[in-house]
């Protein structure tokens, strides 16, 4: 299980719109190339996202469906990579003053990924959700200052 958490200096709320604008993810996922479809509902529980990811030459299509949404607070998802197999995704925000404390916790729950786990498989995990993180931050952080240099923000529930 790779359990990551990051400090972002932006509100909760900014950082959540950021979590729920499915056309974002291709920014800030690691391995995501690009935004297939975003279900009109996203990010309400059963929502689905399709993308393809992959690494150099390779590429794959991907998809992930909301499991648990509180909005401004919680997304669980549940990413699924055939033929490597599923895995939940779960995003905590937690207001820290006028910032933001993400905690993220991944693991496989079926495939390959799941047969596999041990210290080598949550390494990888643990510097790639780093990586994500970072990248979260950094998007968050900068819709926050074009918000607050506008006056106005796209606050999405």
């Amino acid at each position: 299980m790779a359990r990551r958490q990051q400090f972002i200096e932006c509100p909760p709320r900014e950082v959540w719109d950021v979590l729920a604008s499915g056309d974002s993810y291709a920014e800030w996922v690691v391995g995501t190339r690009d935004i297939e479809h975003v279900d009109p509902a996203w990010p309400a529980v059963g929502a689905a996202l399709r993308y393809r990811a992959g690494l150099g030459p390779l590429a794959l299509r991907d998809s992930c469906v909301v499991r648990i949404c509180e909005p401004g607070t919680r997304l669980e998802l549940e990413a699924r990579a055939d033929p490597f197999g599923a895995a939940r995704i779960a995003f905590v925000l937690v207001p820290w003053g006028d910032n933001t404390l993400v905690l993220l916790d991944e693991h496989p729950l079926v495939g390959p990924g799941a047969r596999l786990q041990g210290p080598p498989s949550e390494l990888v995990l643990h510097l790639r959700n780093r990586r994500l993180l970072g990248n979260l931050a950094r998007v968050a952080v900068r819709e926050h200052r074009r918000a607050v240099g506008t006056g106005a923000g796209p606050h999405r529930s």
